[in-house]
């Protein structure tokens, strides 16, 4: 009988907590890049058998956050360095067309759901914790491309996002640490003022210094912590 009153996981939703968790990790760089996940410790860690483990990691597999090597061990997946030009190319192109069209796009809900975003992205760098930081900054995108009313190009934009939150992790981390730049709150606010003005081209340009402040940052941690000279071909300024 007691037995019966013992809360019981739902079946098939064991793989969700060990997703979760190392999902976390993973972003927050607590599991480095290339660190080895092997299933038979992560089971004995969350202490379950190894199919809902092997379930979250092909999860995150799908979102580019592990690697299955050629030996068939997963690893974190490392962050490319050689493909950040290319990268920060998709991004840009994703959020100048997700912001160009929220302006043009935008109703009043989304204006509220777009500022109670910056809200909540404001206090999670309050809070100083980076991957607060980086989710709130996410979620305030996405409620830009929401309002832009094209659900292809929001969930590339969104793929994007995504990939580039351990890069976030680094861009805010470095900020800190220098006292160089800004977190973001102040291009976030104007980027809600162009949009709320259906100013295309001015979201359209803030959009697209954002994505190079981003990516400047990015570029000098790299130098700093890890190499002496580094070229990514830096993006352009907006016509």
């Amino acid at each position: 009988m007691a037995d019966e009153l013992e809360p019981k996981r739902a079946r098939g939703t064991g793989w969700k907590s060990v997703y979760d968790t190392l999902r976390s990790e993973i972003l927050a760089l607590t599991l480095a890049p290339g660190q080895l996940l092997d299933e038979t410790t992560l089971a004995e860690r969350f202490d379950m058998s190894r199919s809902p483990v092997r379930e979250a990691l092909i999860r995150l597999a799908g979102e580019e956050l592990v690697v299955t090597l050629s030996n068939r061990s997963t690893i974190v997946a490392p962050i490319e360095v050689a493909s950040f030009p290319k990268y920060v190319e998709a991004l840009d192109i994703a959020q100048r067309m997700n912001t160009r069209l929220a302006a043009a796009l935008r109703t009043e809900a989304d204006l509220k759901v777009i500022a109670k975003r910056q809200k909540e992205f404001e206090a999670a760098v309050r809070s100083e914790n980076h991957l607060a930081m980086s989710e709130a900054n996410k979620r305030f995108h996405m409620a830009i491309a929401e309002a832009g009313k094209n659900p292809y190009l929001a969930s590339f934009y969104e793929r994007l996002l995504g990939q580039g939150q351990r890069m976030l992790h680094l861009h805010f981390e470095y900020l800190e640490r220098t006292h160089e730049g800004y977190l973001l709150t102040d291009e976030h606010n104007l980027m809600l003022e162009a949009i709320r003005d259906r100013n295309v081209e001015r979201a359209d340009a803030l959009a697209h210094a954002h994505t190079r402040q981003f990516q400047e940052n990015f570029i000098n941690f790299m130098r700093e912590n890890y190499m002496t000279d580094v070229s990514l071909n830096p993006l352009s300024a907006a016509e």
